[in-house]
């Protein structure tokens, strides 16, 4: 899913805020050609997303500067774990250390979250899913952490699919209305989802004949009755106010997906911390 050129953007991004013309502390303090290494040391229990972007933020000043891994993303660690060890010249790696903390606490989150909500639901067929209330710039990053965690994502953008929302379906005068626009301009291979409120709008949206139906802040009993009446002619999507106290009984509805944005915009970073040794 990431790519090396997707990675380097945002490095290079990351390093041109953080550092602005240059790190004078570590300039000041440690002379040039010192080297060194450090220990990146877990502070509590986790899913690992981001440490192959850790090892390559650690080595963007100085491709000298060598991380080495002893876990994989996806893999579970627990307080007091070594995740990964560096080594090197001490300018770049304490230039570099905040923007690789930084990323892999917030993936790591992100993927531990994602576990604890895909663990609730790990015996019913509905399966989570995402949305794009990502931070700006970081959302492959943060999608790519979803499916760690055991998560599926939603469109990466907004050229991803067809999703006609309460908006679009007001200016476009109607539910058939603006599936018929879509159906009009969009290319016969895309699907066609639409969210509904209420279930005349989802009587409306399967007359329109869409592919898939997001039941936008509905009750669960409210979505065992759209289940009973699609009977499975379409894809439903639950999405709006999930929590992880309602997930269970939103997945023993029937639905398919469980769309949901706190997987991202609400994941706590996971704490950890780097340590140098001389």
């Amino acid at each position: 899913m990431l790519t090396t050129y997707q990675v380097n953007d945002i490095l290079k991004r990351s390093f041109r805020e953080d550092i602005g013309s240059g790190d004078l502390t570590t300039t000041y303090c440690v002379p040039p050609g010192k080297g060194g290494s450090g220990r990146l040391i877990a502070k509590e229990a986790g899913v690992l997303a981001g440490i192959e972007i850790a090892i390559e933020a650690f080595a963007y000043l100085d491709r000298a500067v060598r991380g080495i891994k002893l876990f994989a993303d996806g893999e579970k660690v627990s307080r007091g774990d070594v995740v990964m060890t560096v080594e090197g010249p001490l300018q770049p790696i304490l230039s570099s250390e905040r923007i690789a903390l930084n990323l892999l606490q917030r993936l790591s989150g992100i993927a531990t979250q994602t576990a604890l909500w895909a663990e609730e639901i790990k015996d019913y067929p509905a399966k989570l899913a995402d949305t794009r209330k990502t931070t700006p710039g970081l959302r492959i990053l943060e999608k790519y952490a979803v499916q760690v965690g055991g998560g599926q994502n939603h469109r990466l953008a907004l050229d991803g699919g067809i999703m006609i929302k309460d908006n679009h379906i007001t200016a476009a005068g109607g539910i058939d209305q603006a599936v018929q626009a879509v159906r009009n301009r969009a290319p016969f291979t895309l699907k066609i989802e639409v969210e509904v409120t209420n279930l005349d709008q989802l009587n409306e949206a399967l007359e329109a004949g869409v592919d898939i139906i997001m039941l936008d802040n509905m009750d669960t009993e409210k979505m065992r009755q759209a289940v009973e009446i699609t009977a499975g002619r379409v894809l439903l999507e639950a999405s709006g106010n999930i929590t992880l106290s309602r997930l269970k009984e939103i997945a023993a509805t029937g639905v398919d997906y469980i769309s949901c944005g706190a997987l991202t915009h609400s994941a706590k970073a996971l704490d950890l911390s780097f340590q140098l040794e001389l």
